[in-house]
């Protein structure tokens, strides 16, 4: 049953908002949540080396093959998907397509927001879409931009977890339950053929995750976690009380 809230997911390739936001995606669908994920590029030059060593390989056809992976997953998930195909290694956004991420906001009305670490530097991309992300945010927050149109409030935006976190100065301080749907995610996760090798490093992940945030729930809400995805929150949380 939708509850009239969505969430929006920026994912700087086709597969990075499975392994990293999967859980996030089939918990808030399940809860009835409108999941919208934004794909800025297939991932196509620098994260589909399975597709291109099987050889008489083109860049369309890896983008074709990354798309249906995606797609497939996000089936599973229950996550609406829209492609940018903004190039791969290297990743470059315009100002049109930042403005086109822009109506996609004040469309979708996020909750929350969610995309990669500030830094990476291993995948330079990665933090071009989060930077993209929150440049895209705060335009659709101005009443200058399309004025008449309904404007974005202030969404707080999350940090999902990159692949390597202490080159990326990368901290948890959010951890999520992801339990209830870790067979989802699981399913989905196997749907990106194209990096097989990945699979059991990120359920790894997610149970070593869940050991943490068992650590940190008080002993009245003390329950089994089995699975969690972390996160960490970059905009200021406004609260009543410290509890």
């Amino acid at each position: 049953m939708e509850n009239g809230l969505s969430m929006l997911v920026v994912s700087a390739h086709s597969a990075d908002f499975v392994w990293r936001a999967g859980g996030a995606i089939a918990l808030h669908k399940k809860n009835g949540y409108r999941v919208k994920v934004v794909c800025l590029s297939y991932g196509e030059r620098g994260e589909s080396a399975k597709l291109w060593r099987k050889g008489e390989m083109t860049v369309e056809k890896v983008k074709a093959a990354r798309q249906e992976e995606a797609l497939r997953a996000a089936d599973v998930l229950g996550a609406e998907v829209d492609f940018f195909d903004l190039g791969d290694y290297p990743l470059r956004v315009s100002d049109e397509l930042l403005m086109r991420l822009v109506d996609v906001y004040r469309e979708v009305q996020p909750a929350f927001v969610l995309s990669h670490s500030l830094k990476d530097p291993y995948n330079f991309d990665h933090p071009l879409a989060m930077h993209v992300a929150q440049e895209a945010r705060i335009i659709a927050q101005a009443e200058g931009y399309l004025p008449g149109q309904k404007v974005v409030g202030a969404p707080p935006v999350y940090a999902f977890e990159p692949h390597q976190t202490e080159q990326c100065e990368w901290l948890p301080n959010t951890f999520l339950d992801i339990t209830e749907v870790w067979d989802l995610k699981r399913r989905a996760i196997e749907c990106m053929a194209g990096q097989e090798h990945l699979w059991e490093y990120y359920t790894r992940v997610a149970q070593q995750r869940g050991v943490q945030a068992k650590r940190n729930i008080g002993i009245t809400a003390r329950r089994s976690i089995d699975y969690a995805e972390a996160y960490q929150r970059v905009t200021p949380q406004v609260v009543g009380d410290l509890s």
